[in-house]
């Protein structure tokens, strides 16, 4: 189930809605009639200076910029201003990684009058050509350029919100850097606007100065020989990773995933992270999915973190210290997967009860010590108790032969809904 920021219980009453007007490139001349009315009949006027700027003035309302951190400020600005008429402005369409989102849930979406105007996105597409719907969207504004690894992928087209002048040129680096530089770049800048310009080049050979800050970066991917190619299904190559052994292996980690059956706006609990690869692929299921890796060793933790960087989920929370002392006050999961530290005393208990009801607990072991533990959860708990196995081919002289790698036992229970029935795991040992 996806989850999204809550709207307050009581927000501050408003005397009259909030006017979310998008604003392009083009400026005034762009806005429809019911926009410019909203903005006249403003008393203030609240964005960023260069769209302030766009206004002319008959728009006499008292013009304040936004602040940065920008979205601290939104509580503080409606309170202050909230008894005279307010217009906000945003880029495009407010409700597109605008600031609309901001406004709907800090004041509810039923207090608001949202006016949008074509996004940049959508301009993108029309000089292009691309149908909206066959493209994928990234947006680097405020966020790290590693997230554009996890869309990297033979003959996807992708649009980039930039978040300034330098982004193209750090995004022709990071494809590069991924095998991807025979891809194609064109900067889109000033989309719908009369300075509207873009260059074209590819991102190998990128040399391209800073152009305009507002530009939106279109990329036809194309991948070189050298290029490694991942799949979107949990299972990546063991080699993409960086680890100490403490890894859990591709075939046995693809199962753990199907297992664990990551769904939008889920969080998963990585408990033992190792290498994280978990967490890695449960985040690249779905944008939206969430994961806290736990590690107590702090040279696996920071690589964990590197390899999230470089698999295009940044997002990755790390917290390095031992379960299940460290798992206090982290968010409740929707899922949480115990890959080592299976014989800490509490651990199994701890996570069961932070485990949402109808969340799953998958646990792998290759211990006999932890495979008796699992055993008596079982037991106790219900639930599917596994042995999973895997062999390779290896050379055995002139022959072929196989062989085995070690059995892991796991163990995967769903919480159910009644915590009479999840109420004591805590306190067996």
């Amino acid at each position: 189930m996806t989850r999204s920021r809550p709207v307050p219980a009581s927000p501050a009453p408003l005397p009259y809605p909030v006017a979310v007007v998008g604003i392009g490139a083009d400026g005034w001349s762009g806005l429809t009639g019911t926009a410019r009315e909203a903005l006249r009949e403003a008393e203030v006027l609240i964005g960023g200076a260069r769209q302030l700027d766009l206004l002319p003035p008959d728009c006499a309302g008292v013009r304040v910029a936004w602040p940065s951190p920008l979205r601290p400020a939104v509580p503080r600005l409606l309170a202050e201003h909230g008894e005279r008429r307010i217009a906000v402005l945003a880029s495009g369409d407010p409700m597109f990684y605008g600031i609309g989102r901001a406004l709907a849930e800090e004041l509810g979406p039923q207090r608001l009058h949202v006016l949008p105007h074509p996004s940049s996105v959508s301009y993108a597409c029309a000089r292009l050509g691309w149908p909206l719907e066959d493209t994928e969207v990234v947006t680097l504004v405020g966020r790290p350029v590693s997230r554009l690894s996890a869309s990297l992928y033979e003959g996807r087209r992708l649009l980039v919100l930039s978040a300034d002048a330098s982004t193209p040129a750090t995004v022709a680096a990071l494809l590069t850097a991924h095998g991807f530089g025979p891809s194609r770049l064109r900067v889109l800048e000033q989309l719908g606007g009369e300075g509207e310009t873009y260059v074209d080049g590819v991102a190998g050979t990128w040399e391209h100065p800073p152009g305009d800050r507002l530009n939106v970066i279109a990329i036809e991917c194309r991948a070189s020989a050298e290029a490694l190619r991942l799949g979107t299904v949990p299972g990546l190559p063991d080699e993409v990773y960086e680890h100490d052994g403490q890894l859990t292996k591709r075939h046995i980690r693809a199962a753990t995933l199907g297992t664990l059956a990551p769904a939008p706006g889920e969080l998963l609990w990585d408990v033992g992270g190792g290498s994280g690869s978990i967490a890695i692929e449960w985040l690249r299921a779905h944008p939206s999915c969430r994961a806290v890796s736990v590690e107590r060793d702090p040279v696996r933790a920071e690589r964990i973190t590197r390899n999230a960087e470089r698999l295009g989920v940044p997002g990755l929370r790390v917290v390095t210290g031992p379960a299940p002392s460290s798992l206090a006050g982290l968010p409740s999961p929707d899922a949480v997967f115990i890959g080592g530290g299976l014989t800490a005393p509490g651990l199994l208990g701890a996570c069961w009860e932070a485990l949402r009801p109808g969340g799953r607990l998958v646990a792998n072991t290759v211990t006999l010590e932890s495979e008796a533990l699992l055993a008596q959860r079982h037991k106790a708990y219900g639930g599917e108790l596994v042995r999973l196995s895997v062999a390779h081919a290896v050379p055995v002289g002139g022959f072929t032969g196989w062989r085995q790698a070690m059995p892991v036992t796991q163990w995967s229970v769903t919480k159910p809904s009644s915590s009479e029935a999840s109420s004591h795991m805590g306190d067996r040992r």
